[in-house]
């Protein structure tokens, strides 16, 4: 008679995303760039609710407060672990996931979203960018940011045969791309792909910007800032849109 051993069953998402050792910060130079955004888009009114919805550790939040003087931000994770954390930084973190149960706000309460890094781990960003607009007044902003499938060093990867950063094939190592750390990315956008979906998704899209990615080695830093300039070769892309 013989015997089979079960497989061990793939590793879920959700599990996947509440390890400890999974990235949940994305650097300070993007954070800087997008809260700078924020802020000019805010204008001189005080008192406005902002949402960092998929907070992660509340590091992009902090970055943004001196940014964000007299405005309330509130930190949104599903990651009971990222939570911890971000209650470290922030004087409002909240449990709430963006399908499923929704958020726990009431419709058209916030005046901004952030949505930083987030968009490019998720199953459904359609059902994502559907929620957020339900909590946004109307003529509220959304300051999304995620990485960029065609960044300048990505296109020669390509045209070498090598897989792009920022793109993965597996959750359990790294194959056939640079880099060392597996972050789960699910999502990849160009900068015509990101304006399209948003806008598609209810939004009037203001803005698109670049800006660096903190893992380029550190030699080709000056070309990353540089390609900053065009949004549609930079490592970030950075957009601001407005629901309408």
């Amino acid at each position: 008679m013989t015997t089979t051993v079960p497989h061990p069953r793939p590793k879920e998402l959700r599990d996947f995303y509440e390890d400890p050792s999974v990235p949940v910060a994305s650097g300070a130079p993007r954070s800087l760039r997008q809260a700078r955004m924020l802020a000019a888009a805010l204008g001189t009114a005080r008192g406005q609710t902002v949402l960092d919805v998929g907070c992660g550790d509340g590091s992009a939040a902090e970055t943004a407060r001196p940014l964000l003087a007299g405005h309330r931000i509130v930190g949104v994770d599903w990651s009971q672990d990222a939570l911890k954390r971000a209650r470290t930084r922030l004087s409002y973190a909240v449990r709430g996931e963006l399908t499923g149960g929704g958020l726990p706000f009431r419709s058209a309460s916030a005046d901004a979203v952030l949505f930083s890094e987030v968009i490019e781990h998720l199953v459904d960003p359609d059902a994502a960018l559907d929620e957020i607009r339900r909590v946004l007044r109307p003529g509220g902003h959304l300051m999304l940011s995620t990485p960029n499938l065609a960044a300048w060093y990505n296109r020669g990867l390509l045209l070498a045969g090598v897989q792009p950063v920022f793109s993965e094939v597996s959750l359990r190592g790294i194959h056939g791309r640079p880099g060392t750390e597996v972050v789960g990315h699910l999502r990849l956008y160009t900068a015509r792909a990101l304006r399209e979906f948003v806008a598609a998704s209810g939004f009037e899209v203001v803005r698109l910007a670049g800006a660096p990615f903190h893992g380029v080695p550190r030699p080709l830093r000056p070309l990353d800032r540089l390609a900053c300039s065009r949004p549609s070769l930079a490592s970030i892309l950075l957009l601001h849109a407005q629901k309408t």
